[in-house]
């Protein structure tokens, strides 16, 4: 007998178990019972051969009427042609390189023969079917009973291992299986009429009926995401049991002053999220705490507020930004509002004042030397940067707060390479525009405290999205051209998005053979700037950017937009967050249909900033009625993030979003869906509060706490590690 720790070649050799690993990476029977079906393929009633259509799934009773074995032309292996018949008419059963199963399908045996009816030759035929030879002298009433009634599991499979093959090899599995250890609480699984895990685990693979399939699929979905909030909820207990220093706030200094200075009030949504994080800096413990936010609900100033709080208590702050754009972007944004207050160390300036300085990988030697002693010696309370900030020569006196922004494009070990800078753990603030559903926050930021920001701030401008359709009616798209000029003619600035920086470059190969196009059709910025300003845009102050210019022409390029000194920018996304030109009002995205939701959500946030309104223009090919023209027409329809984040998350795969493709390996949540399951997430949450609450350590439940143990070892789950 085997349990789920079994390695699967005791249970079906060496050679089948060998196909399997290097298919799927399985190697236990514990893998291979998680190996779940996609569907269920139904035996119907039996069908007369004579009335059988391309496409229908049929259970056909007959007899073997030829059979050939023959090698196959111009390449290796053989393919069985086996010639069937029911006395209504002929059908064709076809097998790749299985010429034993000749011995099987000998002329004149009756059997029950199961697929899907494909066409060859103007032939009928079934490829590689199901099927069950009758013993000679079988009751065949009883055999086609048993046979028919059948829900065969189909699964994920490979030219190797078929879907039938795998079957076989569960078959196996199945009947080999001991006992086996249930890890969830018997209180919590009764609760909720659950299976065993053991009766889960067989009736998902060979189920009575659909009912019960489904009854074994939702426990198991269930498992996925108690182990899940399990492992979060314990992680958010260790976290507090953290000690680091007080940063509680400071009457009369740094940030007292600087709100005094506002020249606008914060919105009721930043007054609360802003007292939110000021209680958590006050605790000795650190806060680990995710800011999230509609794009321009101002979630730069709640970071600053938290940052004057940590500089006013003594200590440092670092915002770690993605791209040099943005992390330039930030510092001229948080130079602006402190104003005198980032003078800190200059004649005259304020004694509250502190120093704002930035470290990234292309500045300057002499720049770089004087950032870094600043921020080693305290000078520099405020510290931005990019991946520099994570260098062996970056130090602080004392590094208080870690911002992390667009916390999605850093890694763990990055986040946890900066805190290793800081002498107590540091308190930790990370930040996202793109609006995240309740149940992703729960399911992947589930150690983390959500703050959320909805609302925008007063005199924040509407922004007005339409979709070009360029093949359709070329005229729109000249039309978008002009409204380009009549924008600038009134004094304002213009955006305009391409995918790449140019054409037909080997890097754009894999998008050009996922989208079925040519580098050619599709817009870059350096083809493209300078026909516009050729044409187009003729007389217009046109200028690029994108991430191939040096540090210092990106930052001379954005300064001289903020200053007006450009009226046209043409650039990839690397404006996509954290860019703010008040006076920007237009943007033409190009083949907007390359980009996602989320990416287009974000890239029109950044026009529509200052007192006058903003037009979107999604420009594509897609053709009307297809996936890509009603994501465009989606994302024209609402200005709801949050609306437009659920969107995106149905159109992606699942582990894009829980994190098994970014994290290289394999992934414990199979059955999972966070918007689907969205009821099941919020009850494994409450019951996994419930059990730590009773056994903190979980020294009460064994098998959980050894099922635990193991996920937590695997590397796919490092993404969920912000400790």
């Amino acid at each position: 007998m085997a349990d789920l720790a079994s390695k699967l070649s005791s249970v079906i050799g060496d050679r089948t178990a060998k196909a399997l690993t290097d298919s799927f990476s399985i190697s236990t029977v514990g893998d291979l019972m998680r190996h779940y079906p996609r569907r269920y393929m139904v035996r119907g009633e039996l069908s007369d051969i004579s009335q059988l259509a391309e496409g229908d799934e049929v259970t056909i009773l007959a007899e073997v009427f030829t059979s050939t074995n023959r090698p196959l032309r111009g390449r290796k292996g053989s393919i069985l042609e086996v010639l069937v018949t029911d006395g209504s008419d002929k059908l064709s059963l076809t097998f790749f390189n299985q010429a034993w199963r000749e011995k099987e399908l000998k002329v004149g045996r009756q059997g029950l023969f199961a697929g899907k009816v494909g066409i060859f030759n103007h032939k009928k035929q079934l490829a590689h079917p199901d099927y069950e030879m009758i013993p000679d002298g079988n009751d065949v009433d009883a055999a086609v009973s048993a046979f028919a009634g059948k829900y065969l599991p189909v699964y994920a499979a490979t030219s190797k291992m078929p879907s039938w093959k795998i079957n076989k090899c569960v078959e196996m599995a199945i009947n080999s299986l001991d006992d086996v250890s249930d890890f969830l609480p018997e209180s919590i699984r009764t609760s909720h009429n659950y299976p065993t895990l053991r009766d889960a685990l067989v009736s998902l693979h060979q189920p009575t009926d659909l009912e019960n399939a489904e009854i074994a699929r939702e426990r198991l979905t269930f498992d996925e995401a108690f182990l899940l909030q399990t492992l979060l909820v314990l992680r958010r207990q260790e976290l507090r049991k953290l000690n680091t220093i007080s940063r509680k706030r400071i009457s009369g200094g740094l940030l007292d002053a600087f709100d005094s200075s506002l020249p606008f009030e914060l919105t009721g949504g930043q007054k609360s999220v802003c007292a939110e994080i000021e209680n958590d800096l006050a605790q000795d413990h650190p806060m680990h705490r995710l800011l999230q936010g509609e794009v321009g609900s101002g979630k730069t100033i709640v970071a600053l507020r938290a940052m004057l709080a940590v500089v006013d208590a003594g200590g440092q702050a670092a915002l770690l930004a993605p791209t040099e754009v943005l992390a330039a972007q930030h510092l001229r944004t948080i130079q602006k509002l402190l104003g005198s207050f980032a003078l800190g160390g200059t004649l005259g300036a304020d004694e509250k004042a502190t120093q704002v300085t930035l470290i990234t990988g292309s500045q300057s030697a002499p720049a770089r030397k004087e950032a870094l002693a600043a921020a080693a010696d305290g000078r520099a309370g405020i510290v931005i940067g990019t991946h520099a900030l994570l260098g062996h020569q970056v130090e602080f006196k004392d590094l208080g707060l870690i911002v992390v922004d667009e916390q999605h494009r850093f890694g763990v070990e990055q986040r946890d390479a900066l805190k290793e800078k800081a002498q107590k753990p540091p308190h930790l603030l990370v930040m996202t525009a793109t609006p995240i559903p309740r149940t992703v926050a729960m399911t992947v930021f589930g150690d983390l405290e959500v703050s959320t920001l909805r609302e925008l701030p007063l005199g924040r401008q509407p922004i007005t999205t339409h979709v070009v359709a360029s093949m359709e009616k070329p005229a729109y798209l000249a039309r978008a051209w002009q409204r380009i000029r009549e924008e600038v003619s009134q004094g304002h600035q213009a955006y305009i998005v391409a995918p790449r920086i140019e054409a037909g470059t080997d890097e754009n190969a894999d998008i050009d053979f996922l989208f079925g196009t040519q580098s050619s059709d599709i817009a870059s910025v350096e083809e493209l700037a300078p026909r516009l300003a050729g044409s187009e845009l003729s007389g217009l102050r046109v200028a690029m950017l994108h991430g191939r210019l040096t540090s210092e022409e990106k930052d001379s390029t954005m300064k001289a937009f903020s200053e007006g000194a450009i009226d046209v920018l043409v650039s990839t996304t690397v404006i996509e967050v954290g860019v703010d030109v008040a006076n920007a009002t237009i943007m033409v995205i190009m083949d907007a249909d390359r980009f996602g939701v989320s990416q287009l959500h974000q890239l029109r946030g950044r026009v529509g900033r200052g007192t006058s309104p903003g037009l979107c223009l999604l420009v594509t090919n897609a053709l009307a009625q297809t996936p890509a023209r009603a994501r465009l027409e989606a994302v024209a329809s609402t200005v709801d993030g949050f609306e437009l984040s659920r969107i995106d998350l149905e159109q992606r795969r699942e582990g894009d979003v829980l994190g098994a493709r970014q994290s290289g390996t394999k992934s414990h949540l199979r059955l999972l869906q966070v918007l689907r399951d969205e009821a099941l997430i919020e009850q494994a949450r409450s019951d996994a509060e419930e059990v730590v609450k009773d056994s903190a350590d979980l020294a009460s439940y064994p098998l959980l706490k050894s099922e635990l143990n193991k996920m937590a070892q695997d590397m796919a789950i490092d993404y969920l590690d912000k400790g």
